[in-house]
C-alpha cells in the first residue's frame, strides 16, 4: 500500500483467531489502554494487524514488542477511524485472501475470550448476516458520570438492528460490496457504511454475548461537550449524505437537534423585547418537557430510576453541542478555514 509502511510478521506467529477471521485493531495515541487490547487478543496473533493512526506516544512499540504486525499510516491524507479499518481491512485481504470474515476493534477495549467464536458461528449460520456485534460494556463505568453514559449508549436493543458502533465482526464480502467505509467522514462512519450494507440487501444483528468492555476515560464535562459536539457533526454530515430517498439517514435527529439546540433558544431570545423577559421561561419548559419524554421512554425500556434520570438529564443538555456542531459542518463547506477538524484521536483525559 502507498500510504502505509508494514512491519514485518513475527515468524512464530501463532493462529489464535477462528478459522477464515481476520482481525483489525485501530489506534491513535491510547497509551495503556493499547497494551491491554492486544494482550487481550494474544501476543503474535496471526491474521491480526494493528493499524496506527499518527500516534505520538509509545502504541507503535508496543504493538510491536508484542509481536503484532503493525501497519502505520502516514500523513498524506487527515487520519480518520474509517481510513484506519479500510487500510487494515485491505491488508488482510491482500495477505490473507482466505479471511471470510473481519472483527474491527478499537484500541481502547478488551475483548472477551469467548467473542470471536460465537460471532463467527454466527454469520456463518446465516448466508444474509453482513455484520454481527454483541455486548458492549464500559469498564470504568462508575469512574464518572459520563463513563455511565457511555455504558448506556452501548445498551442497544438485541436482534436484527440498524446500525451500531464499529465493534463489530463483519463478512468481507458484505464490507466490500457496501464499497468500505468512507475514509472522508470524521465522525458517524459507521451507521453511514451500514445504511449502505442494508440498502445491498444484508441483515446486521446484535447477540446477547458478550464483546468487549470499552474505556472511554470520559470523566469531565469539557470531554463530554466535545463528544457530543462531534456527534452533531457526523448527524449533520449524515443528514446531507443520505438524506433523501427511501430511508432518511439522520434527518430526524438532525432538526431535533435544530429545533432544542438552536432555534427554541434563539426564540427565547429574541422575543425578549417584546415580552418582557418572559419568553426566557420558553427554555425550562421547553427542555423540561423534552426532559420528561425522554426519561419515560427510558424507564419504560426497563431503566433503573437514577439511569433514566441520568440519560433523560445529558441527552436533552446534549441538543446544545449537538446543534453547535451541525452549525459547524455547514460552516465548514462554505467558509474555507472555519468550523472543526475532528481527527481520529480521543480526548486526553484530565488528571
Amino acid at each position: 500500500m502507498s500510504n502505509a509502511k508494514r512491519s514485518p510478521e513475527s515468524a512464530d506467529a501463532r493462529p489464535l483467531l477462528p478459522e477464515g477471521t481476520g482481525l483489525v485493531v485501530i489506534g491513535r495515541n491510547e497509551g495503556a489502554r493499547l497494551t491491554r487490547c492486544l494482550e487481550s487478543i494474544g501476543a503474535g496473533s496471526a491474521r491480526c494487524i494493528y493499524v496506527d493512526s499518527g500516534s505520538t506516544d509509545a502504541s507503535l512499540e508496543v504493538a510491536r514488542s508484542l509481536r503484532f504486525s503493525v501497519l502505520e499510516l502516514d500523513g498524506s491524507d487527515r487520519f480518520t477511524a474509517a481510513r484506519a479499518r479500510n487500510a487494515g481491512a485491505r491488508w488482510l485481504a491482500e495477505r490473507w485472501p482466505e479471511v471470510q470474515f473481519v472483527q474491527f476493534l478499537d484500541g481502547d477495549c478488551i475483548l472477551d475470550p469467548g467473542w470471536l467464536h460465537a460471532a463467527r458461528q454466527t454469520l456463518a449460520a446465516d448466508p444474509s448476516l453482513g455484520l454481527v456485534t454483541g455486548v458492549l460494556r464500559e469498564v470504568g463505568r462508575d469512574r464518572s458520570l459520563y463513563n455511565r453514559l457511555c455504558d448506556m449508549e452501548w445498551d442497544g436493543p438485541l436482534g436484527e438492528i440498524q446500525a451500531c458502533g464499529g465493534i463489530a465482526m463483519l463478512r468481507m464480502d458484505a464490507f466490500w460490496q457496501a464499497g468500505g467505509m468512507n475514509p472522508n467522514l470524521l465522525a458517524g462512519e459507521e451507521a453511514d457504511l451500514h445504511l449502505r450494507m442494508r440498502r445491498g440487501g444484508w441483515k446486521l444483528k446484535r447477540i446477547p454475548q458478550s464483546m468487549a468492555l470499552h474505556d472511554a476515560e470520559l470523566l469531565h464535562f469539557r470531554q463530554w461537550w466535545k463528544r457530543n459536539v462531534r456527534a452533531g457533526h457526523a448527524c449533520a454530515e449524515g443528514a446531507r449524505t443520505h438524506g433523501s430517498g427511501s430511508e432518511r439517514y439522520n434527518v430526524r435527529e438532525a432538526r431535533s437537534n435544530w429545533s432544542w439546540g438552536l432555534l427554541l433558544p434563539v426564540a427565547a431570545l429574541g422575543l425578549v423585547p417584546v415580552t418582557r423577559g418572559l419568553s426566557f421561561l420558553m427554555i425550562p419548559g421547553g427542555f423540561g418537557l423534552l426532559y420528561a419524554r425522554i426519561f419515560s421512554r427510558e424507564k419504560r425500556r426497563g431503566r433503573a430510576m437514577a439511569d433514566a434520570e441520568l440519560y433523560a438529564r445529558f441527552t436533552t443538555i446534549g441538543k446544545i453541542p449537538q446543534a453547535l456542531g451541525q452549525v459547524l459542518f455547514h460552516l465548514s463547506r462554505r467558509v474555507p478555514g472555519t468550523g472543526r477538524e475532528y481527527s481520529y484521536e480521543k480526548e486526553a483525559p484530565e488528571r
